[in-house]
């Protein structure tokens, strides 16, 4: 069942801990760190409850819910999801990568193969049937942390000194469940979630089974706290000054478990490091998140697009047609990242027998690929664009209040094309996606979101039909033949 934006927001009252510096705070929808992405997400449940916006429900038994929910056994299905993931990201302009739609389509894919789950331990697959379920009937946001700290990398250190590494794991069990202890990163969007995701994306070695857990907690869990990086939103004097972080931070946090107790019910995967793993890739899972990921990017891009066109035309370079070319290829390439995106669904690909239907995968990791090595020379074309004019504003809008100093600014900030607040006020957001610091964590976000990029380019490794290239190239090779005398020196 659909939940309003009020009752996202009063579920966020629930005695979660969270913690900027040495500042604790329990209640994210009033705190000046976090009100306003808070909002946001509200937003976005308030609009799926509109009975008119049929792109992010679905009906069933009776009941509508999230259209991310949504278990696709047919081509249609998928376009449906994804008009639903572009619907979410253009209303936060692709700003929020981690939304309420991530996750859920992680578990949604988890739920066309339980017997993935039952294989570790029987009663897992109906662990997350039942996980899935109670997602989808009290319409929760799940954020996830998979990874473990950077510290990880060098496990030796701790074995040497023989002291705990930081990383989650599981230190009892109960006949009730288990007790885990430890560190997970990075739960983005965690400060507005219901629950969290703990599991592992990486590969892991054998004995890395206490580390293996993969399981579910609420948010405000007895013993997890939250620990927020910056929040750009606190600083945000006004959304004019901020117009991004004013509203779009949707915050990252490290999980620390403090002897946290996850019920049976909620574990999915436990002792066994390389299934936890493998439950992305030999499920539809990784393709299903991964595709809501490149619509995101691409309501991302469509604005930085918008944004980079208006920019020349407020400085009146748009009739250049060296800019004319710029804005071109520019246009093209949000055009190719929206190709991939329905080839995505064109070429989907069958699970289960048939019974379900999943995005292909190579278009999923090549449009990856694409977003995380081009958003870099995306922004700086932006920045380019834009030249000096995002430093040749006032400081604020404090100018305007002065009469003296307003008369100045309208005067000699004036352009044929905008008036002077107007100019600021598009520049200021130019600022946002090119040298702010919020501009700064996109730019990071936007290399890591998915790993490494030589992970990325590992996935399409696997997935590249090596068979059907080399069988291209021999078809070729065999059909003509090595000259007699060549043969002839040969032998």
């Amino acid at each position: 069942m659909l939940r309003t934006g009020k009752e996202h927001l009063e579920s966020l009252r629930d005695g979660r801990v969270v913690y900027i510096g040495k500042e604790r705070i329990t209640d994210v929808t009033t705190h000046p760190a976090f009100r306003n992405g808070a909002r946001t997400m509200a937003a976005i449940y308030d609009a799926k409850c509109d009975p008119a916006a049929t792109d992010l429900w679905y009906e069933e038994d009776g009941e509508r819910y999230s259209m991310y929910f949504l278990q696709a056994k047919t081509r249609e299905d998928l376009r449906r999801r994804m008009l639903a993931h572009k619907r979410i990201a253009d209303m936060t302009l692709g700003m929020f990568g981690r939304s309420p739609d991530h996750v859920a389509s992680y578990v949604t894919a988890f739920s066309y193969m339980p017997e993935v789950f039952d294989a570790v331990r029987k009663g897992f697959g109906q662990n997350i049937l039942d996980y899935y379920a109670h997602l989808k009937n009290n319409d929760l946001y799940c954020c996830y942390a998979v990874l473990p700290p950077q510290a990880m990398r060098n496990p030796e250190y701790y074995r040497e000194r023989k002291i705990q590494a930081p990383t989650l794991r599981v230190v009892r069990e109960d006949d009730d469940g288990v007790v885990v202890t430890g560190m997970k990163m990075l739960a983005s969007g965690a400060v507005f979630a219901n629950e969290i995701w703990i599991g592992n994306i990486l590969p892991m070695a054998p004995d890395q089974k206490a580390e293996s857990i993969t399981c579910a907690v609420p948010v405000n869990a007895k013993g997890l706290t939250l620990w927020s990086r910056k929040s750009y939103e606190r600083d945000a004097a006004s959304q004019f000054e901020s117009p991004l972080a004013w509203g779009f931070d949707e915050t990252d946090s490290m999980v620390i478990c403090n002897n946290v107790k996850i019920p049976w019910e909620k574990v999915f995967v436990h002792n066994d490091a390389e299934v936890s793993r493998n439950i992305y890739i030999t499920t539809p899972a990784h393709t299903y998140s991964n595709h809501q990921s490149t619509v995101r990017f691409w309501s991302k891009l469509g604005f930085i697009v918008g944004l980079a066109s208006k920019v020349t035309q407020a400085t009146g370079a748009d009739k250049i047609p060296a800019v004319q070319e710029g804005l071109g290829r520019l246009a093209a390439q949000e055009a190719l990242i929206g190709g991939l995106v329905h080839a995505q669904i064109d070429n989907c690909e069958p699970w289960v027998g048939g019974k379900f239907v999943g995005f292909n995968r190579r278009h999923v990791y090549s449009a990856l690929l694409w977003c995380v090595e081009n958003y870099s020379p995306l922004i700086d074309n932006l920045r380019e664009l834009c030249g000096g004019g995002v430093f040749q504003m006032p400081a604020d809008t404090s100018v305007i209040e002065d009469p003296e100093l307003r008369k100045t600014f309208e005067e000699f900030w004036h352009t044929p094309q905008l008036s002077p607040i107007e100019r600021m006020k598009l520049f200021k957001l130019a600022w946002e996606f090119t040298g702010s610091e919020f501009a700064g964590r996109h730019m990071t976000y936007e290399k890591f979101y998915v790993g490494a990029s030589f992970i990325l380019r590992h996935h399409n490794f696997r997935e590249a039909p090596w068979a059907e290239f080399h069988s291209r190239v021999e078809q070729f090779m065999g059909s003509y033949d090595v000259p007699p005398a060549a043969l002839k020196a040969v032998k």
